[in-house]
């Protein structure tokens, strides 16, 4: 078991983004050369969604397939060190992203998750914002 103050382990935790990570900035690079226009990270909306479209009253999540329990093969795979502490933090993730949309959903915003894992496919990826999007 790791030392949960190892100086190593706590600049490697520290390196991972909240914002502006790669999985991010693809899908607003697409979102931006689509013609789409947004605001970053809406912190006035519940679970501060990475990208707001308020004339389309639409949210964007882009979310970490290992943070937020997705179910594909990188969001499955269980945490060696520390196990008990990361289901658990995940498992907390997963409720307050629940949440967040329901509050979204009964304010009339209507919300997308885009994962890591889908990121990878820049056609579907682009089909599906049209999609969200372009929807009445």
């Amino acid at each position: 078991m790791t030392d949960p103050v190892d100086p190593a382990r706590s600049r490697q935790m520290a390196l991972i983004r909240s914002k502006d990570t790669k999985p991010e900035l693809k899908v607003r690079r697409l979102a931006h050369s689509l013609g789409y226009r947004y605001r970053l990270h809406g912190a006035d909306l519940p679970g501060k969604p990475d990208m707001v479209f308020r004339s389309r009253k639409a949210v964007i999540f882009i979310h970490g397939c290992f943070w937020h329990g997705h179910d594909c093969k990188r969001g499955n795979r269980p945490p060696t060190a520390n196990a008990d502490y990361w289901r658990k933090k995940i498992a907390r993730n997963v409720e307050r992203d629940t949440a967040s949309m329901e509050a979204l959903a009964a304010a009339g915003w209507k919300s997308l998750i885009v994962w890591e894992c889908e990121i990878k496919d820049s056609a579907a990826l682009e089909r599906r914002l049209r999609e969200f999007l372009d929807a009445g």
